[in-house]
């Protein structure tokens, strides 16, 4: 019917048969939890992030609340093929135990790949040392096969300047300055905080985990499609702080937080910058309660130095 059609001779047909179109490239990237720091929250989890791209299935931090997150995205553990950790605190890591624990109940068909900066191996190894007792029980039944930790999960350390590729994924990373180590410094140089810049078939996408202003990752984000930034509101979070914190740390605590996260102002500015495409804010670090007028005042904010798209998160929100 095509040919008598188009009278196209065999040959022709057969050229456009070998040279067919590829498919198209599938990527999302949706924000699972979108709270920030140790507050817990009833609308939104901890730090977690979803980066689909062509059927694989890469989580980027992995706060409280992942695994609920996930289900709600339909996902199992098991589907999870790779876990990206931007750094060690623990309102990035709490979901891990979760990811490891189902993962070693469900019986994947392969170990989950975590990939994270220098101390993510002592991390892990420490997770599935608390969980022998579980995994040496198991059910109760002695014919049972046992999970090896090999075969439950794998660990790479990577730091700042490092490209390698996960699938369609071209991941690059940068150290940012969310640490407060005095440069070269013994601490300097064994721990760091990360940013990944994600790059697929069709989009560009850069996560900066937690940092303050970062001319390292302003580089690591030129051109990007989709910019996907920390924010803190630092007057309502120093009120929760005086709260609980003693006095003597306050000022020290207030310095690290002002120097090592981004207010809404250095977000809008970090993205115009970086010539993103579009900016969505997450890590919301502000006092107990966030507001639909805090969070349009933060996009306000930033679109006073950012003409381009801007999204304050919500979880399960995809962009």
């Amino acid at each position: 019917m095509f040919a008598r059609h188009f009278k196209r001779p065999a040959a022709a047909l057969a050229l456009l048969a070998c040279t067919a179109l590829p498919a198209m490239a599938e990527t999302s990237f949706t924000v699972l939890g979108s709270g920030g720091g140790p507050i817990a929250r009833a609308d939104r989890s901890q730090p977690a992030n979803l980066l689909q791209v062509n059927g694989r299935n890469i989580v980027v931090d992995a706060g409280d609340g992942l695994s609920i997150r996930l289900a709600a995205k339909r996902l199992r553990m098991g589907d999870v093929d790779d876990v990206l950790l931007s750094h060690l605190h623990f309102d990035h890591v709490g979901g891990l135990l979760a990811v490891l624990g189902q993962r070693f109940q469900t019986n994947p068909a392969k170990p989950v790949m975590i990939f994270g900066p220098p101390g993510t191996k002592a991390l892990i190894a420490g997770m599935v040392e608390g969980m022998g007792p579980a995994m040496e029980a198991a059910y109760g039944m002695e014919d049972a096969t046992i999970m090896t930790a090999e075969e439950l999960v794998q660990v790479q350390e990577i730091r700042g300047g490092e490209s390698f590729s996960l699938g369609d994924v071209t991941v690059t990373t940068a150290k940012n300055s969310h640490y407060s180590f005095a440069h070269g410094s013994e601490m300097d140089q064994k721990y760091e905080s990360l940013s990944f810049r994600f790059d697929t078939p069709d989009r560009s996408i850069v996560y900066t985990g937690d940092t303050g202003w970062s001319d390292a990752v302003i580089e690591l984000s030129q051109g990007v499609d989709l910019l996907v930034a920390e924010l803190i509101d630092l007057p309502s979070t120093m009120e929760a702080v005086r709260r609980t914190a003693p006095e003597h740390l306050i000022g020290e605590i207030e310095q690290h937080l002002s120097s090592h996260h981004l207010s809404p102002a250095e977000v809008g500015r970090l993205a115009a910058e970086a010539k993103a495409g579009k900016i969505v804010a997450t890590h919301l670090s502000a006092g107990a309660r966030i507001t639909p007028e805090m969070t349009e005042g933060w996009a306000q904010e930033i679109s006073a130095a950012f003409d381009g798209e801007v999204a304050i998160a919500q979880d399960l929100q995809d962009y």
